[in-house]
């Protein structure tokens, strides 16, 4: 063996000698210094830390073909087209409006204040309140709970749980409402969490604790997330906020559900997370998370339950005469799940809660920063300041339904899922994606672009939402939508839109839709971040600036009236 090593060396010596023979000082350092650069450069293309060598070599060849002029001038052409799009349709919806864009000289009165509030407020032709708008709003439309809402606001509005020392009541109602979450959730004493400012917030913490928990446990620097196309979009985010690699994992065509053998083998030294949803926001399909758990017992990974969307369904259904397997912390092998108290939880935007199986793995969420001159700086989640107001208001909003009201609610929107899911499979021309395990029901077809459907809806007053990779919409199903009438109204005007569809030649999609449906055969996905970025832009519009200074308060002055006259 040792023979065989010196003559591989002896053979490389003497072909590097050969190659380098009657070659200047400055040619070998050059060479020697390119094959060096090109080794270190190749090494970090292969074991990059954020993404695998596929996606890598795709996004090298797009920016390679961007440098083509022709193709660069073309790119930037329909970039330039659909930002003017997106603010031209901005301006639309807002037509009419006063806009603001500098202070007023004095002090607007406050009914002028409040008149130009509920203009925005009620500026969109969808009124949630009737049922034809999906998911979005949850909360119910009681007067008398948005009273006690609007009163717990005015009590606590200057409240703020970082001065625990001037506050500690509001830090109370926080613990008290991580604790009844985790009771919810089939959690021990020893479970714990933090409430947070909503979803997206509560799954970047889980991401961070173990993330933290991996480096100190385990040694990991190069962390990945296993987790199925479903999961939701915030884990992406986390990972391009904490630098740490996605490794996404294909569902069952079938059954819409995290495909388990690929999830098995996606599992690698660098993983520290698995996840798994319950349910997911695109199908409302359930995960197996009985199986997931097993997986991360196995593999000694942390499996994260994502139940943001119907965390408050799912808690409630067995007692509301539903079945369901298990999915929370009776499974051993979970250890964290977010869940958001703002959906089905009922209470105002934005309250979420993250909760751990332990206190360990909560620690490493904390940011404690000891040596600020400031004085010693901890804080439990993204935010320093919270409102008091937001947590007030969940605990508030928990204790005004109790568990039998939360049941209720439970049986209402399930029952009217179910029923919506059940005629919508026996109509021709369209089929329902997967089993929805709690509130959603997504639907494409096989006749005509789905999105087309969609569109003849929004005609009748529905608002869905639009899903890619495959082309479907979906319904998520709130309280708005269990009052009478309004599921058999839905279930009747899909019948005779899809029937005419099916008769019909359909107009071609347009507006947001096939923007869209565009976007989906669109190879360079970074041209579709553009669209994306072009796109949130046009969320603040406000008009350019044409007047002298000294007319400003003048304008401004004028902005009241003008609101008070179209109300």
């Amino acid at each position: 063996m040792a023979d065989a090593v010196s003559s591989i060396g002896s053979s490389a010596k003497g072909v590097i000698n050969e190659a380098f023979r009657g070659k200047e000082p400055w040619q070998i350092v050059a060479t020697t210094s390119a094959t060096v650069l090109a080794t270190v450069w190749l090494y970090n293309f292969i074991f990059d830390d954020e993404e695998g060598i596929p996606s890598r070599v795709k996004k090298t060849a797009m920016r390679i073909a961007r440098l083509v002029p022709a193709v660069r001038r073309k790119i930037e052409h329909e970039t330039r087209r659909l930002d003017e799009g997106f603010e031209n349709q901005m301006k639309k919806m807002t037509e009419g409006m006063p806009h603001v864009t500098s202070l007023p000289a004095e002090g607007m009165a406050h009914e002028d204040i409040l008149a130009l509030i509920e203009r925005c407020v009620h500026s969109s032709d969808y009124n949630w309140k009737t049922g034809r708008v999906s998911g979005c709003v949850y909360k119910s439309s009681d007067p008398k709970q948005d009273d006690v809402m609007a009163e717990v606001f005015r009590l606590t509005s200057a409240t703020n749980p970082l001065h625990a020392d001037v506050f500690p009541g509001v830090c109370k109602l926080e613990a008290e409402v991580v604790r009844i979450a985790c009771k919810l959730f089939n959690g021990d004493d020893d479970c714990c969490g933090t409430m947070t400012s909503g979803g997206t917030e509560s799954i970047l913490m889980a991401v961070k604790a173990c993330r933290d928990y991996a480096r100190e446990a385990k040694g990991i620097r190069r962390p990945e997330i296993v987790m199925p196309v479903t999961a939701h979009a915030a884990f992406d985010k986390a990972a391009q906020y904490f630098k740490i690699r996605v490794r996404t994992v294909p569902v069952h065509p079938e059954t819409y559900t995290v495909d388990l053998n690929a999830m098995r083998r996606a599992i690698g030294r660098n993983t520290i997370m698995l996840v798994g949803s319950a349910p997911n926001f695109p199908y409302g399909t359930m995960d197996d998370i009985g199986s997931i758990s097993r997986l991360g017992l196995l593999h000694k990974v942390p499996v994260h339950v994502d139940a943001c969307l119907g965390g408050f369904l799912v808690c409630f259904m067995r007692k509301a005469g539903f079945q369901l397997p298990d999915f929370d912390f009776k499974l051993p092998g979970v250890t964290s799940i977010s869940a958001d108290t703002h959906k089905y939880g009922y209470a105002p935007k934005g309250s979420s809660v993250v909760l751990y199986r332990s206190k360990e793995l909560r620690h490493h969420q904390f940011v404690i920063s000891p040596d600020w001159p400031g004085g010693i700086y901890g804080s439990p989640t993204v935010n320093g300041s919270r409102a008091g107001s937001s947590i007030a208001t969940c605990w508030a909003t928990l204790m005004s339904y109790g568990e039998r009201g939360y049941v209720e609610a439970t049986r209402k929107v399930i029952d009217t899922t179910r029923f919506i899911e059940k005629e919508l499979r026996e109509i021709e021309g369209i089929y329902v994606l997967g089993k929805p395990a709690t509130s959603v029901v997504a639907f494409s077809s096989r006749h005509f672009h789905i999105y087309t459907l969609s569109q003849q809806l929004n005609k009748r007053g529905w608002n869905l939402n639009s899903l890619q990779f495959p082309n479907a919409v979906h319904m998520c199903v709130t309280l708005a939508h269990t009052q009478p009438g309004i599921a058999d109204t839905f279930v009747k005007d899909v019948r005779e839109e899809v029937l005419t569809l099916l008769e019909i030649p359909p107009e071609p999609i347009h507006g947001m839709y096939a923007v869209y449906g565009m976007s989906q055969g669109v190879a360079d996905r970074s041209v579709v971040e553009d669209i994306t970025k072009c796109f949130l832009d046009s969320l603040y519009y406000t008009p350019r600036d044409k007047q002298p200074e000294e007319k400003q308060s003048t304008e401004t002055a004028s902005v009241a009236s003008a609101a008070a006259d179209g109300l």
